[in-house]
């Protein structure tokens, strides 16, 4: 079985120590998707949903969560990011959500990532909910981390 670096030798819980790590730049981009009615779909693309505009808030929403990710997430570490980009494809029935955030810091940014894809697709769905009540939030997962 693995070793979890998130679990001390007895088994408790901790925050692991990257102090001795040095800074290097890291990249991780994780997606998701929002599967949801054709007719939600074609209300969003007409920006005629009761709450306003859809996408606009969810990337404003996502890029805060990333910058929150420490506070949300007990043993992640707080993370200068330089910079969280969050792109949506709009299909005929799904909004597939990427999410990439980039630091220079001594530890990974999936955690950062994985969050901005997360709220992001949280937010759709709240802001959806009322047209929709068959919404599934689907395929969350890390597609890339680079660290250079």
């Amino acid at each position: 079985m693995p070793e979890f670096s998130h679990l001390d030798s007895t088994g408790s819980a901790r925050m692991v120590d990257v102090g001795a790590k040095p800074p290097m730049h890291r990249r991780a981009t994780a997606e998701c998707r929002v599967v949801c009615a054709a007719e939600t779909i074609r209300a969003l693309r007409d920006r005629a949903l009761p709450k306003g505009d859809v996408l606009t808030v969810a990337k404003v929403a996502a890029i805060q969560a990333a910058k929150r990710c420490d506070e949300l997430i007990p043993l992640c570490h707080s993370l200068p990011l330089d910079a969280v980009d969050v792109t949506f494809d709009v299909q005929d029935t799904a909004i597939h959500i990427r999410a990439t955030a980039s630091t220079t810091a001594k530890t990974g940014v999936e955690m950062e990532a994985l969050t901005a894809a997360s709220i992001a697709a949280l937010t759709i769905y709240d802001m959806c909910k009322a047209v929709d009540k068959a919404m599934v939030v689907t395929d969350l997962r890390v597609v890339e981390k680079v660290k250079e």
